[in-house]
């Protein structure tokens, strides 16, 4: 514990008792000290959360594997549960089966049935035996023969074997009055005071006169195969600890833990505790107190498996729970299996406790190897640093020696190397970019010679264009000169065609955009060439999208370049065949695409990567300049859209011209 004392003369205004901040950050720091501190708090950081991490993750796989036991040892409990229920059937259908039951049914002899069953029912250990008639009235009742004659047609057991003449066996819940009927030993056997339960459901009923039972029942044939009766028997769950106690004696082997019983098997009424191994602090079995109420609402009101951690009576238990269904899978009760959760508590902590004291001691026999690797690799480190520095400068010359032979000398030779490539690489880059800037300004005087000379050419082409017309419309001219004029008149054109295109190549008309509906003006596009004779055996299918936005375009420029895919598609299909136009929005609203697809005969794949070229053409020589894509390319490239192209030879060609719906961002 350290103590703060009092200064008492000027020594305490003055910077003794302070260590100035700039001071600090001024220190020197070696990277020795810098990786030793990020080492140890990359111990304390990680050991702590991993150490939290691991002390959950076991105590999770503690719980995850006791869990995992106690859900096999619930399949265990429901084996035994339905190999009783088995047993019971199979003792049922022996006594239906047996030739002196017959006979004694058909000559409604009870004495001598009783005779017969009532030694059956003892050395068989069942609650109850007894035989019906072919319509359900109670012919004999071996625990209580006095009661006889009355209709059982309405149990659900006795009523399916009527009805279909085959074996069944179940679980069911017998009344008071029915329990009573068969022995009063058995009614007040299922009989129970409900005790209070901490943490049970409300309930009002403070006594409990039903009672579950394993029953079965089977038919009665005489001799000649004729239905006569049926033979029913059963043993009655309530206060009968043989089951549980073979649950118990099977999963848990009568293992204890702290001087008590480390599992329990459980069989539940409803929510009530019928049978049991589960005690109360003086040692007697918790029959008659209840279920938790959350263990309850899922299994017996949403009918599936209950697992986790429950108080049971006095103590916490990792249970699982299944329904128990009846004849007509109404859920009756509850099959219950759990292990104290203590014992694995304990195992927990102590695995905790084990793995927290691992971590500390691996964490300082780290630190304590880490110092002295630290101070080894901090001398190469200075080095590399050093070397970096002076690359960062410029000087690519720099080189780094490392005698270990480790990793640091690896990455002192790849440093070398490295250093090495990018003055290569510089020197390359150097040539490469004074290449790419000679070629660039060639270009730009001959894009400018050539857009001055087809301005200077325009002029006198204008002339010849002119005259010659005016040559052909006289009359007075012979037809072989007339024939001469024609010649004259279409290469003037054709020359027109390239000085036209080369100005607008060379010095392209700025967009004049505004809000433009692309559906009409590929409508007016179709219109304005439909009627050509080019077109006149091209079927043109449109596929417009209704309600397509506007799109901010050129629609002057647009129109051009529509035009121009159009065209080039019907010569593609030398004026016949099939166009399909589309239009569409891209789902995520951003695009607008517009497609031209031909039937023509398509493009090769290395003419492909050179269609939007400038002067590229697949033409013949006088039918194009190749300029036609390269300046569509331009004006999509000026309304930032993209045009794409995709064809295979003899199976057409398809443009794809994509421009933003939404307003372009202005230059």
């Amino acid at each position: 514990m350290s103590t703060i004392s009092q200064s008492t003369g000027p020594k305490a205004e003055g910077t003794a008792g302070v260590f100035p901040l700039a001071a600090l950050r001024r220190m020197r720091v070696t990277i020795a000290t810098k990786l030793i501190v990020g080492f140890l708090l990359v111990c304390l950081i990680v050991g702590i959360t991993f150490g939290v991490v691991g002390i959950h993750i076991i105590g999770g796989l503690v719980v995850e594997e006791a869990q995992e036991k106690v859900r096999t040892d619930l399949n265990v409990a429901r084996e035994i549960y339905l190999n009783h229920l088995d047993r019971i059937s199979d003792k049922v259908r022996f006594v239906a089966n047996r030739f002196s039951v017959r006979d004694g049914m058909v000559q409604r002899d009870r004495t001598k049935l009783l005779g017969m069953l009532a030694p059956v029912r003892e050395r068989e250990k069942l609650d109850i035996l007894g035989i019906v008639d072919a319509f359900g009235r109670v012919l004999l009742r071996t625990s209580n023969p006095a009661s006889f004659g009355d209709d059982q047609s309405g149990d659900s057991l006795i009523a399916h074997v009527l009805k279909s003449h085959e074996p069944v066996a179940a679980s069911c819940i017998m009344t008071g009055d029915q329990l009573r009927k068969e022995s009063t030993a058995l009614a007040e056997r299922a009989r129970f005071e409900i005790v209070p339960t901490p943490k049970a459901r409300a309930r009002t009923e403070r006594e409990e006169t039903s009672g579950l039972m394993l029953k079965a029942a089977a038919p009665i044939f005489d001799s000649e195969n004729r239905f006569i009766g049926v033979a029913y028997g059963g043993i009655l769950l309530n206060r009968n600890f043989e089951m549980v106690d073979k649950i118990k004696q099977t999963v848990f082997q009568d293992v204890k833990y702290r001087g008590e019983d480390i599992g329990a098997a459980t069989i539940f009424q409803d929510d009530l505790r019928i049978s049991t191994n589960t005690k109360y602090l003086d040692g007697s079995r918790a029959v008659g107190s209840r279920a938790p109420e959350d263990v309850y609402a899922e299994v017996a009101g949403r009918g599936g498996r209950w697992s986790g951690r429950a108080y049971g009576v006095n103590t916490w238990y990792l249970i699982v729970c299944d329904p128990i269904r009846d004849l007509n899978n109404r859920i009756i009760g509850m099959l219950s299996v759990g292990i104290r959760e203590e014992k694995y508590t304990d195992t927990r902590m102590k695995a905790t406790v084990a793995f927290v004291a691992i971590t500390l001691a691996g964490g300082a026999a780290s630190m304590c190897l880490f110092y002295f690797i630290a101070r080894n690799i901090s001398v190469s480190v200075h080095k590399l640093v050093l070397a970096s520095r002076e690359v960062a400068r410029g000087n690519l010359d720099a080189c780094v020696e490392i005698a270990s032979r480790d990793e640091l000398h690896e990455l002192a030779d790849t440093f070398n190397s490295m250093a090495s490539s990018l003055k290569k690489r510089d020197e390359k880059l150097k040539e490469f970019a004074r290449k790419k800037i000679m070629q660039s300004e060639r270009l730009a005087v001959i894009g400018q010679l050539a857009a001055g000379v087809a301005h200077e050419m325009n002029n006198p082409l204008t002339g010849i264009v002119t005259y010659s017309h005016l040559l052909l419309e006289r009359a007075d001219v012979q037809e072989s000169t007339r024939e001469f004029l024609r010649k004259i008149t279409i290469q003037a054109d054709r020359c027109r065609s390239i000085v036209r295109g080369l100005l607008d190549f060379s010095r392209p008309k700025k967009p004049d955009k505004r809000p433009c509906n692309l559906n009409q003006v590929l409508q007016e596009c179709v219109a304005l060439v439909e009627n050509q004779s080019l077109f006149h055996n091209i079927e043109v299918k449109k596929d417009f999208q209704k309600d397509l936005p506007y799109v901010i375009v050129d629609p002057s420029l647009i129109q051009q370049v529509f035009m121009n895919l159009i065209i080039n598609a019907a010569e593609a299909m030398d004026g016949n065949g099939h166009l399909n136009l589309m239009t569409r929005l891209e789902t995520d609203g951003e695009w607008v695409e517009i497609v031209f697809a031909d039937s023509g005969h398509g493009i090769s794949e290395e003419n492909l990567e050179r269609i939007f070229n400038p002067f590229f053409t697949t033409k013949e020589v006088g039918h194009g300049t190749g300029l036609g894509l390269a300046i569509s390319f331009g004006i999509v490239k000026e309304h930032e859209g993209t045009i794409a192209v995709e064809s295979e030879m003899g199976k057409g060609a398809t443009f794809t011209v994509r421009l933003p719906a939404k307003e372009q961002k202005k230059a």
